[in-house]
Protein backbone atom coordinates (compact mmCIF):
# COMPACT_ATOMS: atom_id res chain seq x y z
CA UNK A 1 0.00 0.00 0.00
CA UNK A 2 1.31 3.42 -0.98
CA UNK A 3 1.48 6.26 1.53
CA UNK A 4 0.05 9.45 0.07
CA UNK A 5 0.07 12.67 2.10
CA UNK A 6 -3.11 14.75 1.87
CA UNK A 7 -2.78 18.49 2.55
CA UNK A 8 -6.02 20.41 2.12
CA UNK A 9 -4.64 23.95 1.98
CA UNK A 10 -6.70 27.14 2.11
CA UNK A 11 -9.86 28.57 0.54
CA UNK A 12 -11.57 25.98 -1.64
CA UNK A 13 -8.74 23.54 -0.91
CA UNK A 14 -10.58 21.43 1.69
CA UNK A 15 -13.60 20.99 -0.61
CA UNK A 16 -11.72 19.93 -3.73
CA UNK A 17 -9.18 17.79 -1.87
CA UNK A 18 -11.92 15.95 0.02
CA UNK A 19 -13.66 15.32 -3.31
CA UNK A 20 -10.40 13.91 -4.64
CA UNK A 21 -10.10 11.57 -1.66
CA UNK A 22 -13.66 10.31 -2.21
CA UNK A 23 -12.93 9.61 -5.86
CA UNK A 24 -9.74 7.72 -5.03
CA UNK A 25 -11.64 5.57 -2.55
CA UNK A 26 -14.24 4.89 -5.25
CA UNK A 27 -11.48 3.67 -7.57
CA UNK A 28 -10.25 1.30 -4.87
CA UNK A 29 -13.77 0.01 -4.25
CA UNK A 30 -14.35 -0.62 -7.96
CA UNK A 31 -11.01 -2.44 -8.29
CA UNK A 32 -11.56 -4.30 -5.00
CA UNK A 33 -8.08 -3.39 -3.77
CA UNK A 34 -6.65 -1.02 -1.17
CA UNK A 35 -3.88 0.94 -2.86
CA UNK A 36 -3.50 4.08 -0.77
CA UNK A 37 -2.88 4.97 2.83
CA UNK A 38 -4.08 8.58 2.71
CA UNK A 39 -2.37 10.54 5.48
CA UNK A 40 -3.75 14.00 6.40
CA UNK A 41 -1.03 16.55 7.15
CA UNK A 42 -1.52 20.17 8.28
CA UNK A 43 -0.43 23.18 6.22
CA UNK A 44 -1.74 26.66 5.51
CA UNK A 45 -3.84 29.08 7.50
CA UNK A 46 -5.53 26.48 9.69
CA UNK A 47 -2.13 25.06 10.55
CA UNK A 48 -0.95 28.57 11.46
CA UNK A 49 -3.89 29.03 13.81
CA UNK A 50 -3.20 25.69 15.49
CA UNK A 51 0.59 25.56 15.59
CA UNK A 52 1.92 29.01 14.67
CA UNK A 53 3.28 28.07 11.24
CA UNK A 54 1.90 27.37 7.78
CA UNK A 55 4.44 24.58 7.21
CA UNK A 56 5.13 22.58 10.40
CA UNK A 57 8.38 20.65 10.73
CA UNK A 58 6.32 17.54 11.49
CA UNK A 59 4.57 17.89 8.14
CA UNK A 60 7.89 17.99 6.34
CA UNK A 61 9.13 14.98 8.31
CA UNK A 62 6.02 12.93 7.56
CA UNK A 63 6.16 13.88 3.90
CA UNK A 64 9.59 12.27 3.65
CA UNK A 65 8.02 8.97 4.68
CA UNK A 66 5.43 9.11 1.89
CA UNK A 67 5.44 7.98 -1.74
CA UNK A 68 3.71 11.13 -2.97
CA UNK A 69 1.30 13.87 -1.94
CA UNK A 70 -1.92 15.65 -2.83
CA UNK A 71 -1.79 19.38 -2.13
CA UNK A 72 -4.62 21.90 -2.16
CA UNK A 73 -4.16 25.57 -3.08
CA UNK A 74 -2.85 28.10 -0.57
CA UNK A 75 -3.83 31.75 0.00
CA UNK A 76 -0.30 33.15 0.12
CA UNK A 77 -1.32 36.82 -0.01
CA UNK A 78 -2.51 36.38 3.59
CA UNK A 79 0.85 34.98 4.71
CA UNK A 80 2.27 38.03 6.42
CA UNK A 81 5.03 36.85 8.78
CA UNK A 82 8.25 34.86 8.86
CA UNK A 83 6.28 32.00 10.43
CA UNK A 84 4.07 31.77 7.34
CA UNK A 85 6.23 30.31 4.56
CA UNK A 86 4.55 29.30 1.31
CA UNK A 87 4.11 25.51 1.75
CA UNK A 88 3.90 24.96 -1.99
CA UNK A 89 7.22 26.68 -2.67
CA UNK A 90 8.92 25.05 0.32
CA UNK A 91 7.82 21.56 -0.70
CA UNK A 92 9.06 22.10 -4.25
CA UNK A 93 12.48 23.10 -2.91
CA UNK A 94 12.68 20.59 -0.03
CA UNK A 95 11.90 17.67 -2.34
CA UNK A 96 13.66 18.99 -5.46
CA UNK A 97 10.47 18.96 -7.53
CA UNK A 98 12.11 20.60 -10.50
CA UNK A 99 9.31 20.09 -13.04
CA UNK A 100 5.76 21.41 -12.94
CA UNK A 101 3.72 19.56 -15.57
CA UNK A 102 0.45 21.23 -16.57
CA UNK A 103 -1.66 19.58 -19.30
CA UNK A 104 -4.33 21.60 -21.10
CA UNK A 105 -7.03 19.86 -23.13
CA UNK A 106 -10.24 21.02 -24.77
CA UNK A 107 -13.57 19.84 -23.36
CA UNK A 108 -16.55 19.35 -25.72
CA UNK A 109 -19.21 21.96 -25.08
CA UNK A 110 -16.91 24.07 -22.90
CA UNK A 111 -13.93 24.79 -25.14
CA UNK A 112 -16.04 26.09 -28.01
CA UNK A 113 -13.52 28.57 -29.42
CA UNK A 114 -10.63 26.08 -29.43
CA UNK A 115 -12.01 22.52 -29.58
CA UNK A 116 -8.77 20.73 -30.50
CA UNK A 117 -6.23 21.82 -27.88
CA UNK A 118 -4.10 19.08 -26.33
CA UNK A 119 -0.83 20.42 -24.96
CA UNK A 120 1.45 20.12 -21.96
CA UNK A 121 3.42 22.90 -20.30
CA UNK A 122 6.66 21.74 -18.66
CA UNK A 123 7.66 24.54 -16.32
CA UNK A 124 10.93 24.70 -14.36
CA UNK A 125 9.78 24.70 -10.77
CA UNK A 126 12.58 25.58 -8.34
CA UNK A 127 14.32 28.76 -9.52
CA UNK A 128 13.88 31.53 -12.08
CA UNK A 129 12.23 34.89 -11.43
CA UNK A 130 10.46 33.92 -8.21
CA UNK A 131 12.62 35.41 -5.49
CA UNK A 132 11.03 33.40 -2.66
CA UNK A 133 12.90 30.25 -3.74
CA UNK A 134 16.21 31.56 -5.03
CA UNK A 135 18.35 31.81 -1.90
CA UNK A 136 19.52 29.35 0.76
CA UNK A 137 18.40 31.54 3.68
CA UNK A 138 16.97 34.79 2.36
CA UNK A 139 13.80 35.99 0.63
CA UNK A 140 15.78 36.84 -2.52
CA UNK A 141 14.67 40.47 -2.47
CA UNK A 142 16.05 43.52 -0.74
CA UNK A 143 15.57 47.30 -0.70
CA UNK A 144 18.62 49.43 -1.44
CA UNK A 145 16.65 52.48 -0.30
CA UNK A 146 13.00 53.16 0.61
CA UNK A 147 12.09 53.51 -3.05
CA UNK A 148 14.12 50.73 -4.70
CA UNK A 149 13.74 46.95 -4.67
CA UNK A 150 16.12 44.41 -6.17
CA UNK A 151 14.91 40.85 -6.85
CA UNK A 152 17.24 38.02 -7.81
CA UNK A 153 16.64 35.67 -10.72
CA UNK A 154 18.38 32.31 -10.45
CA UNK A 155 19.13 30.13 -13.49
CA UNK A 156 21.36 27.05 -13.31
CA UNK A 157 22.59 24.82 -16.10
CA UNK A 158 21.59 21.69 -14.17
CA UNK A 159 17.95 22.70 -13.83
CA UNK A 160 17.73 23.94 -17.42
CA UNK A 161 18.98 20.55 -18.56
CA UNK A 162 16.59 18.63 -16.29
CA UNK A 163 13.46 20.47 -17.40
CA UNK A 164 14.49 20.19 -21.04
CA UNK A 165 14.93 16.42 -20.72
CA UNK A 166 11.59 16.14 -18.96
CA UNK A 167 9.91 18.01 -21.82
CA UNK A 168 11.46 15.85 -24.53
CA UNK A 169 10.64 12.68 -22.58
CA UNK A 170 7.01 13.76 -22.31
CA UNK A 171 6.85 14.60 -26.02
CA UNK A 172 8.07 11.10 -26.80
CA UNK A 173 5.19 9.40 -24.95
CA UNK A 174 2.28 11.85 -25.23
CA UNK A 175 0.82 11.73 -28.75
CA UNK A 176 1.57 11.79 -32.47
CA UNK A 177 2.73 15.41 -32.62
CA UNK A 178 6.09 14.77 -30.91
CA UNK A 179 7.08 18.41 -30.82
CA UNK A 180 8.74 20.61 -28.17
CA UNK A 181 8.48 24.40 -28.12
CA UNK A 182 11.08 26.18 -25.95
CA UNK A 183 9.92 29.58 -24.71
CA UNK A 184 12.42 32.23 -23.56
CA UNK A 185 13.52 35.87 -23.80
CA UNK A 186 17.15 35.31 -24.73
CA UNK A 187 17.32 38.50 -26.79
CA UNK A 188 17.02 40.54 -23.56
CA UNK A 189 17.80 38.14 -20.70
CA UNK A 190 20.92 37.15 -22.58
CA UNK A 191 22.69 35.13 -19.89
CA UNK A 192 19.80 33.47 -18.06
CA UNK A 193 17.44 32.70 -20.93
CA UNK A 194 20.48 32.20 -23.13
CA UNK A 195 21.62 29.34 -20.89
CA UNK A 196 18.12 27.85 -20.89
CA UNK A 197 17.93 28.00 -24.69
CA UNK A 198 21.42 26.55 -25.07
CA UNK A 199 20.54 23.58 -22.87
CA UNK A 200 17.30 22.96 -24.80
CA UNK A 201 19.30 22.97 -28.01
CA UNK A 202 21.87 20.58 -26.54
CA UNK A 203 19.27 18.19 -25.13
CA UNK A 204 17.34 18.16 -28.42
CA UNK A 205 20.27 16.36 -30.06
CA UNK A 206 19.56 13.36 -27.82
CA UNK A 207 16.02 13.13 -29.22
CA UNK A 208 16.27 12.95 -33.03
CA UNK A 209 12.68 11.68 -33.22
CA UNK A 210 11.31 14.85 -31.58
CA UNK A 211 10.94 18.10 -33.53
CA UNK A 212 11.66 21.29 -31.64
CA UNK A 213 11.53 25.05 -32.09
CA UNK A 214 12.00 28.11 -29.90
CA UNK A 215 10.06 31.35 -29.48
CA UNK A 216 10.40 34.59 -27.58
CA UNK A 217 7.84 34.67 -24.77
CA UNK A 218 6.02 37.79 -25.99
CA UNK A 219 5.58 36.46 -29.53
CA UNK A 220 4.58 33.03 -28.28
CA UNK A 221 1.89 34.50 -26.03
CA UNK A 222 0.25 35.73 -29.23
CA UNK A 223 0.80 32.49 -31.17
CA UNK A 224 -0.73 30.48 -28.33
CA UNK A 225 -3.91 32.52 -28.55
CA UNK A 226 -4.09 32.36 -32.34
CA UNK A 227 -3.34 28.65 -32.86
CA UNK A 228 -3.18 26.71 -29.57
CA UNK A 229 -4.01 23.44 -31.32
CA UNK A 230 -0.60 23.49 -33.07
CA UNK A 231 1.44 22.90 -29.92
CA UNK A 232 2.39 19.74 -28.08
CA UNK A 233 4.92 20.19 -25.23
CA UNK A 234 5.89 23.71 -24.19
CA UNK A 235 9.01 23.99 -22.04
CA UNK A 236 10.00 27.18 -20.28
CA UNK A 237 11.32 28.80 -17.12
CA UNK A 238 9.37 29.27 -13.91
CA UNK A 239 7.49 32.54 -14.24
CA UNK A 240 6.88 32.28 -17.98
CA UNK A 241 5.43 28.81 -17.44
CA UNK A 242 3.22 30.00 -14.61
CA UNK A 243 1.71 32.70 -16.82
CA UNK A 244 1.40 30.62 -19.99
CA UNK A 245 -0.34 27.76 -18.20
CA UNK A 246 -3.07 30.06 -16.90
CA UNK A 247 -3.41 31.60 -20.35
CA UNK A 248 -3.71 28.17 -21.95
CA UNK A 249 -6.29 27.07 -19.38
CA UNK A 250 -8.36 30.12 -20.26
CA UNK A 251 -8.36 29.10 -23.91
CA UNK A 252 -10.13 25.83 -23.09
CA UNK A 253 -12.57 27.42 -20.69
CA UNK A 254 -11.48 27.45 -17.05
CA UNK A 255 -8.67 26.88 -14.59
CA UNK A 256 -11.01 24.42 -12.95
CA UNK A 257 -9.99 21.97 -15.68
CA UNK A 258 -6.24 22.59 -15.34
CA UNK A 259 -4.41 19.89 -13.35
CA UNK A 260 -0.76 19.91 -12.40
CA UNK A 261 1.97 17.67 -11.06
CA UNK A 262 5.15 18.80 -9.32
CA UNK A 263 7.73 16.17 -10.19
CA UNK A 264 11.23 15.25 -9.04
CA UNK A 265 13.28 12.14 -9.52
CA UNK A 266 12.01 10.52 -6.29
CA UNK A 267 8.82 12.34 -5.29
CA UNK A 268 5.78 14.02 -6.82
CA UNK A 269 2.96 16.24 -5.57
CA UNK A 270 -0.46 16.56 -7.21
CA UNK A 271 -1.55 20.20 -7.21
CA UNK A 272 -4.12 21.89 -9.43
CA UNK A 273 -2.93 24.91 -11.41
CA UNK A 274 -5.55 27.24 -9.96
CA UNK A 275 -5.52 29.22 -6.73
CA UNK A 276 -7.51 29.02 -3.50
CA UNK A 277 -10.46 31.24 -4.58
CA UNK A 278 -11.33 32.41 -1.04
CA UNK A 279 -14.38 34.30 -2.32
CA UNK A 280 -16.19 31.02 -3.04
CA UNK A 281 -14.70 28.92 -0.25
CA UNK A 282 -17.24 26.86 1.67
CA UNK A 283 -20.04 27.46 -0.85
CA UNK A 284 -19.90 24.01 -2.47
CA UNK A 285 -19.53 25.49 -5.96
CA UNK A 286 -15.82 25.01 -6.70
CA UNK A 287 -14.83 22.75 -9.57
CA UNK A 288 -12.90 19.74 -8.18
CA UNK A 289 -11.83 18.34 -11.55
CA UNK A 290 -8.40 19.98 -11.74
CA UNK A 291 -7.45 18.54 -8.35
CA UNK A 292 -8.89 15.13 -9.23
CA UNK A 293 -6.99 15.00 -12.52
CA UNK A 294 -3.86 16.09 -10.66
CA UNK A 295 -4.28 12.99 -8.49
CA UNK A 296 -4.63 10.94 -11.67
CA UNK A 297 -1.27 12.32 -12.84
CA UNK A 298 0.30 11.41 -9.49
CA UNK A 299 -1.00 7.85 -9.62
CA UNK A 300 0.19 7.46 -13.21
CA UNK A 301 3.67 8.78 -12.32
CA UNK A 302 3.87 6.49 -9.29
CA UNK A 303 2.66 3.50 -11.29
CA UNK A 304 5.34 4.00 -13.93
CA UNK A 305 8.04 4.59 -11.34
CA UNK A 306 7.11 1.51 -9.30
CA UNK A 307 6.18 -0.55 -12.38
CA UNK A 308 2.86 -1.32 -10.69
CA UNK A 309 0.11 -2.27 -13.14
CA UNK A 310 -2.53 -1.82 -10.43
CA UNK A 311 -1.68 1.87 -10.14
CA UNK A 312 -1.66 2.30 -13.90
CA UNK A 313 -5.08 0.65 -14.08
CA UNK A 314 -6.37 2.90 -11.29
CA UNK A 315 -5.02 5.96 -13.08
CA UNK A 316 -6.67 4.95 -16.35
CA UNK A 317 -10.00 4.23 -14.63
CA UNK A 318 -10.00 7.62 -12.93
CA UNK A 319 -9.02 9.49 -16.10
CA UNK A 320 -11.66 7.76 -18.23
CA UNK A 321 -14.39 8.37 -15.67
CA UNK A 322 -13.64 12.09 -15.42
CA UNK A 323 -13.58 12.55 -19.19
CA UNK A 324 -16.77 10.56 -19.67
CA UNK A 325 -18.55 12.90 -17.24
CA UNK A 326 -17.05 15.96 -18.94
CA UNK A 327 -18.00 14.82 -22.43
CA UNK A 328 -21.55 13.93 -21.36
CA UNK A 329 -22.02 17.53 -20.22
CA UNK A 330 -24.87 16.79 -17.80
CA UNK A 331 -22.98 17.86 -14.69
CA UNK A 332 -21.06 21.12 -14.85
CA UNK A 333 -19.98 23.58 -12.20
CA UNK A 334 -20.46 27.32 -12.62
CA UNK A 335 -17.04 27.92 -14.16
CA UNK A 336 -18.08 25.56 -17.00
CA UNK A 337 -21.39 27.33 -17.50
CA UNK A 338 -23.48 25.01 -15.34
CA UNK A 339 -25.12 24.98 -11.92
CA UNK A 340 -23.79 21.77 -10.39
CA UNK A 341 -22.17 21.79 -6.97
CA UNK A 342 -18.77 20.50 -5.98
CA UNK A 343 -20.41 17.47 -4.38
CA UNK A 344 -22.60 16.77 -7.41
CA UNK A 345 -19.55 16.73 -9.67
CA UNK A 346 -17.77 14.43 -7.25
CA UNK A 347 -20.74 12.06 -7.07
CA UNK A 348 -21.09 12.00 -10.88
CA UNK A 349 -17.46 10.93 -11.27
CA UNK A 350 -17.84 8.30 -8.55
CA UNK A 351 -20.98 6.94 -10.22
CA UNK A 352 -19.14 6.66 -13.53
CA UNK A 353 -16.31 4.78 -11.83
CA UNK A 354 -18.75 2.29 -10.31
CA UNK A 355 -20.50 1.75 -13.67
CA UNK A 356 -17.30 0.70 -15.45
Amino acid sequence: MYQIAVMEGDGIGPEIVRSTVKVLRAVETKMDVRLFDLIPLPIGLQSYEESGTTYPAETERRLRECDGAILGPVTTHLYHSAHMPNPSARIRIDFDLYANLRPVRSVPGVSNKFPNVDLLIARENTEGMYADRNMYNSPGEFMTDPDTVLSFRLVTRKNCERIAKMAFDMARVRNAKKNVSAIHKANVLIKGCGMFLDMCRTVSKEYPDIAWEDFHIDAFAMYLILHPEKYDVIVTTNMFGDILSDQAAGLVGTLGLAPGLNVGDQFAVAQASHGSSPAIAGKNIANPIAEILSAHMLIDWLGRKKEDDRLLAASALLHEAVWTVLEAGKVRTADMGGRSTTEEMCQAIMAEIYQR
